[in-house]
């Protein structure tokens, strides 16, 4: 299993406007569907990334923890449905619907999203303050397959609730590690 590394944005970056479809109900998510809330979080993450796989039921609830006190909250798939067909929008509805994710999983067929936020990895979060400039870019917490580590998401939570306090969060941000995005191939 490799493990690939965030880029790490430019903290400040504003977020790139989007519209994708979410693909569970079908219905098109932008970024403009979250100018007043009190942040975003945005979540790279597939179906088949054994990184993704390991921390799935924390991620569900990060998203529900946060969503509640005022967070928007989009997960994005940016992998190409070509080469991994188990990341294409049916199966992104079924996982979903399997574990109860309440938050958009939109998908990213053109990869531009992605591109935009450098985004390099799946799991990848980028966490957008009120004013929806980076203020967070990195991991979950420390966990990773195999490594007994507890999955409790600590760094994305701290950075969550330093967004929430209008404060910024410690630029001591350690980046994601996961599968590498499955960009087209180029012919």
């Amino acid at each position: 299993m490799a493990a690939t590394p965030s880029t790490m944005l430019a903290l400040g970056t504003p977020v790139p406007a989007f519209v994708l479809t979410n693909a569970v109900d079908d219905k098109p998510v932008s970024s403009s569907d979250f100018v007043d809330r009190r942040g975003l979080l945005v979540m790279f993450i597939c179906n088949h990334c054994p990184y993704v796989v390991h921390v799935r039921d924390e991620l569900g609830r990060v998203a529900h923890d946060y969503a509640a006190k005022g967070f928007g909250v989009v997960a994005i798939n940016s992998n190409s449905a070509l080469s991994h067909p188990e990341d294409g929008p049916a199966h992104m509805k079924t996982l979903a619907q399997q574990l109860g994710w309440k938050f958009p999983f939109v998908f990213d067929e053109t990869q531009d999203v992605a591109r935009a936020l450098a985004a390099a990895c799946t799991p990848e979060f980028y966490v957008f303050d009120r004013r929806q400039r980076l203020a967070y870019r990195g991991q979950l917490d420390d966990s990773r397959p195999g490594n007994r580590e507890p999955i409790d998401g600590h760094d994305l939570r701290a950075a969550l609730e330093a967004v929430l306090a209008g404060r910024a969060p410690s630029t001591a941000q350690t980046p994601s590690v996961g599968c590498s995005i499955k960009w087209h191939s180029r012919r």
